[in-house]
């Protein structure tokens, strides 16, 4: 018998995993008080994958995984943060089981460490609602650093919201991480 699997792995989006998306962001209880944003197009999820695999130039997605158990997924996305520069913002969505056990920061750290091997970007960066003090230390274990609040920038269940940015440079990843 072996040590169960403890550390979490990103992979691509495999056609097997487009239900698994569809039910995380249709379901607000699966989303989280946070994170819940409205009901979407369902067939959305079909379209991308078709198109990309979900894993386009500017918008891509990973599953997190912990073995075979898959336990959320990562994102990221261009912002043009200047007329010759841009840089990466990351997401994070994982299941109401897979949360408060580190996967969370694990991931985030995993996603960076992939966005600075493969572009030449020199920045990351993440916002979360300021509510949300469970993603605000997610993010600083997985190295980020607290740069900031966007007043009311987020909509949320029927009202502006506070956002809080954060960010991570290339000198400051942890390439190993």
């Amino acid at each position: 018998m072996g040590n169960p699997v403890t550390h979490v792995t990103l992979r691509p989006v495999g056609e097997d995993d487009l239900l698994l998306l569809q039910e995380i962001m249709d379901d607000p209880d699966s989303l989280g008080e946070f994170e819940w944003t409205g009901w979407h197009d369902r067939r959305k999820w079909r379209r991308d994958w078709d198109k990309n695999g979900l894993a386009g130039e500017n918008l891509g997605f990973f599953i997190v995984a912990r073995g075979e158990e898959r336990l959320g997924i990562v994102n990221y996305q261009r912002q043009q943060i200047g007329p010759a520069a841009y840089c990466w913002e990351i997401g994070i969505a994982l299941l109401s089981a897979a949360r408060g056990q580190g996967y969370g920061a694990q991931a985030q750290r995993l996603m960076v460490r992939y966005l600075f091997a493969h572009t030449p970007v020199n920045r990351v960066e993440a916002w979360t609602d300021a509510d949300n003090v469970t993603e605000q230390r997610s993010l600083e274990k997985a190295g980020f650093t607290r740069e900031g609040v966007r007043r009311g920038a987020g909509w949320r269940d029927g009202a502006w919201r506070d956002i809080v940015l954060y960010g991570i440079v290339r000198d400051e990843a942890d390439p190993h991480g």
